[in-house]
């Protein structure tokens, strides 16, 4: 296992957080569409989500 530990400038620091929220809000959009489509494998959630 290898740990890295990030030093983001201020500027680096607010396009990772953008990203990360961006990257969140996705999941959690397609976590909700495999909910209601009943979708339980990766192919089809992607089909639905791409």
């Amino acid at each position: 296992m290898v740990r890295v530990k990030l030093l983001p400038t201020p500027m680096q620091a607010s396009a990772l957080e953008a990203t990360l929220t961006a990257c969140n809000e996705a999941a959690t959009r397609a976590a909700q569409v495999a909910f209601d489509e009943g979708v339980h494998k990766n192919l089809p959630l992607l089909r639905l989500t791409y």
